[in-house]
């Protein structure tokens, strides 16, 4: 910045926007000295970012046509609360031009770029065009009408915006309509624009973005470049700064800036920004998009330049000059973002309650790192409901140190400890990604799931022996919590005798392992486990369990916390977390489904049917759609057989666990040929 900055014209900011990016705005106002506002739907009334500001907005409704992406209603929550500034955040109208111009023209400051450069690289399909004649390397885009075989395969993207919406990988030209079809109504859901493009699709290749940061005094920074190549769905997962492929290639990093700086300049543009290029490992590079926004991974570049970027554009909103040249990059910084996720189930979002998040060690949060440590930028805390009108990200959590080496190791140590409760998370697969011999190479390109199984890297990686051991520490902890609570006139146990104890069980359910029959038995000499020889108890309480372990060299003290919310039982050790479902001693027979039922993944609304009731499917094919988190998710038959029943209808809203359609399997072959 100039030695003598302007006077400050921003004084009271509403973010227009929810979650994580929200607070990690009101952080830096708070820095500042600013007001802040927030809005909030229905949904999120209880929200954390509602708490974080100085004053709230309700937006009535939930979905984010009704709430944020009502341009009109957050200009007016604008006006009634005295902000004089919007700053958008990422999604939702970050980067919708009208939504600018409405801004500007309630006589608000726009915390982003100039209205005609968020039009020019609004449509990724001019952009591409724009930017081939300013001379940036772009791939060339195909109009989706005239695809060829031998064109193939292609990537369709949604002109509109990002995020991995609306973006289909099509590899025969018999899927290409469906798909083109389906990426139309994922777009205009999130985007509000249903226009599509096609383009050449690298099977493997490195994701690499570079952070700009212009004034409105001629000044461009490239700020630093950003590798973001692990991805699902098309959507980052870890991003990292500075870049592996980057660092490793001759002239490369001063070829991306020069292009970075180009095409920004070719749009007059101001604020902060991104442009994303596609890389192979020769360091090749083409333009894909330019985000005219902050980016979700904008930690790293901040961990690694000392740079806050939010004030950044603040400052550059208020019409600051930027010094000639950036900072230079220093150490490494890795961010994982944490999702409420199966990656085993094909990415299947999660939702419902989380009891509690605790990340171990961090050292701030929103805010940067000037030593080795863990920043925190997060949406939710403890209690939190995770519902299906949003993206499903719980927390970016993220790493600086020295060297790439120790950002890795310190990331994976801090998730691996980290209490998550409530929700199936991606934590183990981050955990694995981070510890992989390829990732510590830096061999990081977007087919990195397809090349090292994404089964294998989606299995939790607490080993077997150890899962039953934290089991048995659940067991123990729940037969401490029924002595406590069930004590008699005497002060002794219910059911306590001066006899020989008889063996009882308790039953657990895990997601991976199957059902756990715990027997246990306590005695004068304390607790014997069944199959578990040697096994001391030495502490015993509902929430903590401490057992002595036999070993080679002698016993291992090992300590458990447990946490119960109803018949869910977490586990947390230096072992790794467990979470298993308490099972009752007699079941319910109307608790039971039927065999080849399809449960509803999540809540959610069916937006089609794939087929009709009394049809032969075949194993994995599509029987009905649900649309939740601004994503289309495919409920397939889970076994070949006849589709006997069909429970809901198109345009139906569905709970968690609804029973929507049942497969009866069907094994003789000269019935299957009768159906078919």
């Amino acid at each position: 910045m100039s030695d003598y900055p302007l006077a400050p014209l921003i004084t009271n900011v509403l973010v227009a926007n929810r979650g994580e990016i929200a607070r990690r705005v009101f952080a830096t106002c708070r820095r500042m000295g600013l007001g802040t506002v927030a809005v909030y739907s229905d949904a999120d009334a209880a929200a954390p970012h509602v708490a974080d500001a100085d004053a709230a907005v309700r937006l009535p409704g939930n979905t984010p046509a009704d709430t944020y992406l009502r341009g009109d209603l957050i200009v007016e929550a604008a006006l009634a609360t005295g902000a004089d500034a919007i700053h958008p955040g990422y999604g939702f109208l970050s980067e919708n031009a009208e939504f600018a111009k409405a801004v500007l023209d309630a006589g608000l400051v726009w915390i982003g770029p100039p209205v005609p450069a968020i039009e020019q690289m609004g449509s990724k399909v001019a952009a591409k065009k724009l930017m081939d004649a300013a001379g940036v390397p772009v791939l060339a885009e195909l109009d989706p009408a005239e695809v060829t075989a031998e064109q193939l395969p292609v990537l369709i993207k949604a002109s509109a915006g990002g995020g991995g919406r609306g973006m289909r990988v099509v590899r025969s030209l018999a899927e290409l309509t469906p798909q083109i079809d389906a990426a139309r109504r994922e777009a205009e859901s999130a985007f509000g624009d249903p226009t599509v493009f096609c383009e050449r699709y690298l099977e493997t290749g490195r994701h690499i973005e570079v952070q700009v940061m212009a004034d409105t005094h001629g000044t461009i920074w490239a700020v630093g470049e950003r590798e973001c190549s692990i991805q699902r769905r098309h959507q980052k997962v870890i991003e990292e700064a500075p870049a592996p492929l980057v660092e490793r290639t001759d002239g490369m990093r001063a070829r991306l800036f020069d292009a970075a700086r180009l095409a920004a300049g070719a749009i007059g543009y101001t604020g902060a920004g991104t442009v994303e290029f596609l890389a192979d490992e020769q360091g090749e590079f083409f333009f894909l998009e330019m985000n005219t926004r902050l980016q979700v991974e904008h930690p790293v570049t901040e961990c690694t330049t000392g740079l806050d970027l939010v004030r950044l554009q603040l400052d550059v909103a208020n019409g600051a000059e930027l010094r000639t040249e950036p900072p230079e990059i220093r150490g490494h910084s890795i961010e994982a973002r944490l999702y409420a996720e199966d990656p085993a189930l094909d990415w299947q979002p999660q939702s419902g309650t989380l009891h509690r998040i605790d990340i171990p060690s961090v050292a701030t949060e929103f805010d940067l790192l000037d030593r080795p440590g863990i920043r925190l930028d997060t949406g939710v805390v403890d209690g939190s409901v995770v519902g299906v009108n949003y993206d499903p990200m719980l927390a970016k959590v993220i790493s600086y140190a020295e060297t790439r080496t120790e950002a890795a190791r310190l990331l994976a140590g801090a998730l691996q400890r980290a209490k998550i409760h409530g929700l199936v998370t991606n934590r183990d697969l981050l955990v694995r990604v981070l510890r992989h011999p390829a990732f510590a190479a830096g061999d990081t390109d977007t087919a990195f799931f397809v090349t090292h199984d994404l089964d294998s890297l989606a299995a939790p990686w607490v080993s077997e022996s150890d899962e039953a051991l934290s089991i048995v520490a659940a067991a123990l902890a729940d037969a401490a919590a029924n002595r406590g609570n069930a004590r008699v006139g005497g002060g002794l146990p219910s059911g306590w005798r001066n006899l020989p104890a008889q063996s009882q069980r308790k039953s657990y359910q895990s997601r991976t392992s199957g059902t756990h029959e715990i027997g246990y038995r306590f005695g004068r000499a304390g607790v014997t486990v069944d199959g578990h020889h040697g096994l001391e108890l030495v502490e015993s309480a509902p929430d903590r369990v401490v057992l002595a372990v036999s070993g080679e060299r002698g016993p291992v003290r090992r300590s458990f916390e447990v946490a119960r919310y109803g018949d869910q039982v977490y586990v947390d050790s230096p072992l790794g977390p467990v979470a298993v479902r308490r099972l009752p001693r007699f079941s319910d027979p109307a608790d039971q489904v039927a065999t080849g039922s399809l449960l509803a993944p999540m809540p959610g609304s069916v937006i089609r049917l794939g087929a009709a009731v009394g049809s032969y499917v075949e194993r994995g094919q599509p029987i009905l759609w649900l649309e939740a988190m601004k994503m289309e998710h495919t409920i397939a038959a889970p076994a070949a057989g006849v589709l006997s029943a069909v429970n809901v209808s198109v345009g139906q809203q569905v709970d968690l666990g609804a029973v929507l359609a049942v497969v009866e399997p069907v094994e003789d072959n000269d019935e299957i040929q009768e159906y078919r």
